[in-house]
């Protein structure tokens, strides 16, 4: 689950990291009463989505004169940004954040994050702040550091100068940074987070260190425990139809393919993806619906598929474990009539019941193609949407 940058920077300020002062705003009544709170003479309008690259899209304005405020957000509120990351169909902005302008000095990187392959927790920092840090991975490896620290109640001192030892930082930068990174630290592990950037983490006029810019992802199978963490969730941010699949608890992700996928289990979902690939197509989307469907979560499922203008043809690849072939055979052939099916629909069922299920399918009247097994079904499909 991602956030928007003022609510990491909210939280980054709960925990004593150093931030500028803002405001977010979603609409532009009594804009002048709300930036009391901010008496700089110079600020900074923010695009608040869930993409990056929003300063080359036009999502971000420096305001010299406050006078110009209003104006340039009403030009920027609503606006559709297209990013690299938005893809060409853009996001609307739906909210804004001014914040105070920051003098820059210097800039870094900084950032934290579950490290899978060593079961640590990774610290990433650059002296190259404010741009593209996978771009800078790839043309100047040497200018990033890795440190990987134990999971414990809290860092210590060694693991924190590991860290910022390529910063050249004075001592009170260095008392700055302790901060900072205890900060993450402690956010990542008490707030499930997967992921938490600073980009660029600064050094301004002053000498001080600040976190110019915030981004965090947490764990969606934590979001439960974290109430406060949940209700910073913008649906206005996600896909209409994954947001839809989550109130029936699917384990859905829309592509950019032309044939629907439903399966049970990631490991199947995945192979499923890879032999229509291997065939010569796309997967439209990856669909786990889990190994105890009810009937009315395939149905659910179903017509979540169908709702891809994109779709051209559908494979059903399930292998009956807790799940019954019979049961998801009865909640297609509903699915399927009460959304008059007119693509073409492979069908792979086995283990319980498949027998049962492949005769229901058989009984329903409807044209479906039964496959003997996951290749046969991946030909069949690939055959009939050409």
């Amino acid at each position: 689950m991602n956030i928007h940058e003022h609510q990491a920077k909210e939280i980054l300020k709960e925990y004593g990291a150093p931030v500028p002062r803002g405001i977010a705003v979603t609409d532009l009544n009594n804009l002048e009463d709300k930036l009391r709170k901010i008496d700089a003479k110079t600020l900074v309008l923010k695009a608040q989505i869930h993409a990056g690259g929003r300063g080359k899209a036009g999502g971000v304005k420096l305001i010299e004169n406050r006078k110009n405020l209003l104006n340039e957000a009403k030009l920027m509120l609503n606006k559709k940004l297209v990013t690299h990351q938005t893809g060409p169909e853009g996001r609307q902005v739906k909210r804004l954040y001014i914040e105070e302008a920051s003098e820059i000095k210097e800039e870094f990187y900084l950032s934290c994050l579950v490290d899978r392959a060593s079961s640590k927790i990774a610290f990433i920092s650059s002296t190259e702040g404010g741009t593209d840090i996978e771009a800078i991975a790839i043309k100047y490896p040497k200018k990033i550091s890795t440190s990987l620290v134990e999971l414990n109640n809290e860092i210590n001192e060694k693991d924190i100068l590991k860290i910022t030892k390529n910063f050249n930082f004075t001592i009170d930068q260095e008392k700055e940074a302790k901060k900072i990174i205890q900060a993450l630290y402690k956010i990542l592990i008490e707030k499930d987070a997967t992921l938490i950037e600073i980009n660029p983490l600064i050094i301004n006029k002053k000498n001080n260190l600040i976190c110019l810019d915030a981004k965090m992802n947490f764990d969606d199978n934590a979001v439960f425990r974290r109430p406060e963490i949940s209700k910073l969730r913008d649906l206005n941010e996600e896909d209409p139809t994954e947001i839809e699949a989550s109130k029936f608890d699917l384990s859905y992700i829309k592509l950019d393919g032309s044939i629907g996928c439903m399966v049970n289990g990631a490991g199947l979902a995945m192979a499923t993806m890879d032999i229509i690939k291997l065939y010569g197509e796309e997967p439209a989307n990856f669909l786990d619906v889990g190994g105890g469907a009810s009937k009315e979560k395939v149905s659910a499922a179903f017509k979540l598929i169908l709702s891809d203008k994109n779709i051209k043809g559908i494979l059903i690849n399930i292998f009956g474990g807790i799940m019954r072939c019979d049961v998801l055979a009865q909640g297609l052939v509903e699915a399927a009539k009460e959304t008059n099916l007119t693509v073409p629909l492979v069908v792979r069922l086995a283990g319980t019941n498949f027998e049962e299920g492949n005769k229901i399918l058989k009984e329903s009247g409807l044209k479906i193609v039964p496959a003997n097994d996951l290749n046969d079904a991946a030909q069949k499909i690939v055959k009939a949407i050409k």
